[in-house]
């Protein structure tokens, strides 16, 4: 993977004289300097092209990260510990882990064909901020 461009959380930051043209080589006034008129500098991931490795690499970074210390992960620990049978419960969990993220891909891509991409990150946005509400309700019940 280039520095140039590096997956940071929903952006590519990449390096700002990447992308831009070449300055000409004799301009006598500064003003004649070619401007992008959008900053390159952060681009959602969505609208940019990335290879099967990049999108391997985001895929794996996000889901990985995700699941440090989720509850599925405390789950498996626990019935690991208890089953005396690790690596069992490692083929179980993958498969599981798998079958979960299958459905995911074939939802998502179901969605994708029937709905614009700005739909359906306006209705993600409003499910979780609607599930953030029903947690908070939640805690702030319980204390």
């Amino acid at each position: 993977m280039k520095l140039s461009s590096l997956p940071i959380v929903g952006f590519v930051l990449t390096a700002p004289f990447s992308s831009m043209n070449p300055a000409p080589k004799d301009v006598s006034d500064p003003s004649e300097l070619p401007i992008s008129p959008t900053p390159t500098s952060l681009r959602p991931l969505v609208k940019r092209q990335r290879g099967i490795w990049g999108i391997f690499s985001s895929t794996f970074l996000t889901i990985f990260l995700a699941e440090i210390g989720d509850k599925t992960q405390l789950a498996t620990l626990l019935i690991s510990a208890e089953s005396q049978s690790p690596w069992i419960v490692f083929t179980g969990a993958a498969i599981a882990l798998i079958a979960t993220s299958l459905i995911g891909v074939l939802l998502g891509t179901w969605l994708a064909k029937r709905l614009p991409p700005k739909t359906l990150e306006t209705a993600a946005g409003t499910l979780l901020l609607f599930i953030s509400v029903m947690l908070l309700w939640d805690v702030v019940q319980l204390g």
